[in-house]
């Protein structure tokens, strides 16, 4: 009898070791599905500021351009006499002026 007991008693205990296993394996499948979830939202956040910062680059380089392009025409002969016309009023001796009234 005395054997029939301690049987039953290591046949409870390993089904209450195997639920405990269970149990702490169930919360590790669920811990690592959280952790990945949060994971992957940081993942499209990130992907999204990747894509606006190089949007940005891309509107900077354009604008870059746009000075260069600027800074060749402030060196040239036209660009001085626009300048010498709006800002001066001078005009060649050979030129004529409409004022509008």
């Amino acid at each position: 009898m005395a054997r029939r007991r301690v049987a039953y008693q290591k046949r409870k205990q390993n089904k209450f070791a195997m639920f405990l296993v269970a149990a702490v394996l169930l919360m590790l499948v669920v811990a690592v599905s959280v952790r990945k979830h949060q994971l992957q939202e940081k993942q499209e956040a990130y992907l999204q500021e990747e894509m606006e910062l190089q949007k940005k680059i891309e509107e900077e380089e354009a604008r870059s351009e746009e000075l260069e392009e600027y800074k060749k025409y402030t060196q040239t002969q036209k660009y001085i006499e626009d300048v010498a016309k709006e800002k001066l009023g001078l005009v060649y001796e050979d030129e004529i002026l409409f004022k509008e009234e």
